[in-house]
């Protein structure tokens, strides 16, 4: 019988933000797949988790994917864990996790932390929709076509930056982007976790004074929605439709800013030479 892969969450920053269900399952499985096994052999010491580790990584998660998929298939579980957060987003563990579903090996998410995610709730933009692009493209043309298409992209936007290129990225989006609110989360759920707040001129001369640290997430105002315009000819017209049925003026220019959002002074605006 197979195996089974565990996707385990773990802390972003303060060593405490782990669940129970995860300590358990590492207490529990067969190997343990780390990102870092430095950064995963913490976790281990301070929870007493005595499991074998083994590195799973980008650069070795192409042939690290093949002997674990071995391994499952032989009866052994597996947890997948990254440095921090949750596997395979913007982390190694897509290609395992994709793998073990083809081969119709159990697959099991033990959810947590997430960085993309807390970013986005503290940092003032709205969440009901949202883009998560991860971290943009290194070479210069292509982010720039990245950041072009992101312009006009009208949910809240989620980008990971490290520290030593997040000015040149504020740099590029300041045209792109102007006037456009955003926050530069870093540290979360550590001590000296910090949100900085503003337009991308703003935040550029913040960081500036003081280069920051540790890992980036930068949560961007989407595009305002352009208002669709409305012919003055097409609202007379319509107006004209209405009241022949009956109704009155003012009932008309009612029905047709609730159809329209148009604002009711400007649709008197468009039918101001008309008469009851």
């Amino acid at each position: 019988m197979a195996g089974r892969l565990y996707i385990c969450a773990t802390p972003i920053g303060n060593m405490e933000d782990i669940t129970v269900r995860v300590i358990k399952t590492l207490r529990s499985v067969d190997l343990i797949a780390a990102e870092d096994t430095r950064q995963t052999l913490k976790i281990c010491n301070r929870y007493r988790i005595t499991r074998p580790l083994t590195s799973y990584h980008e650069h070795n998660e192409r042939t690290k994917s093949r002997v674990l998929l071995e391994k499952l298939k032989a009866g052994e579980n597996i947890a997948l864990v990254s440095n921090a957060g949750t596997p395979g987003l913007s982390d190694p563990g897509h290609r395992l996790i994709k793998a073990c579903i083809e081969a119709g090996i159990p697959v099991e998410v033990l959810p947590g932390p997430a960085a993309a995610l807390a970013a986005l709730v503290i940092s003032g933009p709205p969440t009901d929709k949202f883009a998560f692009e991860g971290f943009l493209p290194r070479r210069k043309g292509d982010r720039r076509r990245a950041l072009e298409r992101l312009a006009s992209e009208a949910r809240t936007i989620i980008i990971y930056e490290s520290p030593h290129r997040i000015l040149l990225l504020l740099q590029e989006m300041e045209e792109l982007f102007e006037g456009r609110r955003l926050a530069l989360v870093r540290e979360l759920t550590k001590k000296f976790e910090e949100v900085i707040r503003g337009t991308t001129a703003e935040i550029s001369s913040c960081v500036k004074n003081k280069a920051p640290r540790g890992e980036l997430v930068l949560v961007v105002e989407g595009a305002p929605r352009k208002a669709k315009e409305y012919p003055d000819e097409l609202i007379r017209a319509k107006i004209d439709e209405l009241t022949k049925s009956g109704l009155s003026k003012r009932d008309a220019v009612r029905e047709i800013a609730v159809a329209t959002s148009l604002a009711k002074r400007v649709i008197y605006e468009k039918i101001k030479d008309r008469t009851d």
